[in-house]
């Protein structure tokens, strides 16, 4: 019911009216992903309003291109966006566990649980998977663990080329600097149409050489980054109309110049500019055989700062002397110039230890999905050597619920009620992954944790081949630890804010603004 007796646009809703819509929005939002889960999930086309289609089983790019206008639905779609930004995989199971929660929540609490009690539980019910989680996490000691291809495997979608290139980038970047919570191993993911899978220790330009009479390939390379335009100090019309006005622009052009011609004494043969640079500039470089590329990008150049050791200047540096200016000056092995891929390579910087994964695809529509696939691999493999690992193929989710479940009895009270909803909420993601994979998703579910209470074991699941009950860990699935215990911790802070809301009012317009109102 909505009560539509508050002025303008004002409106509110009644309060289960309120839950259930909530509910039913993060259902729809759920369903949306939930044949995507798991090694045989399969894709979903998006098409926008011109034609152009989209082709994926990323959750997070599913989520990204949905149109939604429902405030509970965006508040999901958030959680998943955090779920890729802080670990960068997992964001299917957190919407899946989200939904879940959600919707068990709404049914206890239309069968008369206080909200407060659901939420109380599902809280606790958060808290003690993190726990049991990290009893059961196993670390990877080292690089080469064969744990490490296995995850690279499954979030790459069984993709074993890209599987392959991205645990060679781990190798060539070495687990320490994987370690380091500022690094993020998918940005060195670089997809192209028709390129040739590489991998080597540099970085990727998205750019080329000003025009084609400069060097297409350097050795030994002087790098100088100019976070600015590469041009004349500018002067004012109105100055160049009077004497000294005219002198000093002309001094500015010459020292412009012998700034330029510089650069070659000091040994500069490659010049990265953050804007465009002039005519001048252009031709003098060009005669100099200095290769410059501009216009590149904030990101790049970052990359690019990091991994040869340069520092940025403004272009008024240029006026220092040449000791002072040759301390800002990056150096690498080698820089190539790939004009089938419209791009330039730098080599072996000496700076920070940075590594490119470059991935072909055939044609110009897998070309962003591939990318898709190895930034997932890449993150997942970096998430299990910070975090360690856990049993994979639904595995570690049948047992946390049968703990759960456990955790329900002991208590007192309607607390429970929050626990079993967390509980049905990792049943949920185990079901929808056995129905992808063409099974029974009950029967299948009864024979995993019938196995796992016989074997007290929680590394018991289905075969996605045959059927058959397995030890995860020897065949080989394993998953992140960090992307469970944050795919749970997500989705359960977003149900329990949810859940939460009693009423949904409609912000006034600032049209309908009186200006005279009396406050």
């Amino acid at each position: 019911m909505t009560d539509k007796s508050l002025s303008g646009n004002q409106q509110t809703e009644d309060r289960f009216q309120t839950l259930l819509n909530n509910a039913n929005a993060a259902r729809v939002i759920s369903q949306a992903v939930e044949g995507t889960i798991g090694p045989r999930g399969l894709d979903v086309m998006m098409v926008d309003r011109f034609g152009d289609v989209v082709i994926t089983n990323d959750g997070v790019t599913i989520l990204n291109l949905m149109e939604v206008n429902h405030p509970a639905a965006q508040m999901i779609i958030n959680t998943a966006r955090s779920q890729q930004k802080e670990v960068g995989d997992g964001t299917t199971t957190t919407t899946i566990l989200a939904g879940a929660m959600i919707a068990e929540g709404s049914a206890q609490v239309l069968k008369g649980v206080p909200v407060t009690r659901v939420v109380e539980g599902i809280r606790l019910g958060v808290l003690a998977c993190a726990e049991w989680l990290q009893e059961i996490t196993v670390p990877i000691e080292d690089i080469d663990d064969s744990q490490l291809s296995s995850i690279a495997w499954v979030a790459g979608r069984g993709e074993q080329v890209l599987a392959a290139q991205v645990m060679e980038g781990a190798r060539i970047l070495g687990k320490d600097r994987l370690m380091d919570p500022d690094y993020r191993f998918a940005d060195t993911i670089v997809a192209r149409e028709a390129a040739d899978n590489l991998v080597f220790p540099g970085v990727v330009l998205n750019k080329q050489p000003v025009n084609r009479e400069m060097p297409r390939q350097l050795q030994e390379v002087n790098i100088l980054v100019i976070d600015d335009a590469l041009a004349p100090e500018e002067v004012n019309v109105e100055a160049l109309k009077t004497e000294s006005g005219f002198q000093y622009y002309r001094q500015s052009r010459e020292n412009y110049h012998n700034n330029l011609a510089r650069l070659k004494e000091l040994g500069v043969n490659l010049v990265v500019v953050d804007r465009s640079i002039d005519d001048t500039a252009e031709e003098v470089l060009t005669d100099a055989n200095v290769m410059v590329l501009q216009r590149v990008s904030s990101r790049e150049i970052q990359r690019l700062c990091h991994h040869t050791g340069a520092r940025r200047i403004k272009r008024s540096a240029l006026n220092r002397d040449s000791h002072s200016l040759a301390a800002y000056l990056g150096r690498a092995k080698r820089v190539l110039v790939d004009d089938k891929l419209e791009c330039t390579m730098v080599f072996d910087g000496q700076g920070e230890s940075q590594v490119t994964v470059l991935v072909g695809a055939a044609t110009a529509e897998v070309v962003d999905e591939r990318e898709r696939m190895a930034r997932d691999a890449a993150a997942a493999v970096q998430a299990a050597i910070k975090g360690g690992v856990v049993p994979g193929g639904g595995a570690v989710e049948v047992w946390l619920a049968s703990r759960l479940e456990n955790l329900a009895r002991q208590q007192e009270g309607l607390i429970s009620y929050g626990i079993l909803c967390v509980k049905e909420a990792l049943l949920k993601t185990f079901l929808c992954m056995a129905a992808n994979a063409g099974f029974n998703s009950l029967e299948k579910l009864g024979d995993v944790i019938a196995g796992q209470r016989k074997q007290n074991s929680n590394r018991l699941s289905f075969d996605v081949n045959s059927g058959q009950l397995v030890d995860m860990l020897e065949l080989g699935v394993v998953d992140p630890a960090l992307v469970k215990q944050h795919a749970i911790q997500a989705a359960g802070e977003v149900a329990a804010a949810i859940l939460r809301i009693e009423t949904v009012i409609k912000m006034r317009s600032e049209s309908t603004d009186h200006p005279h109102m009396v406050e």
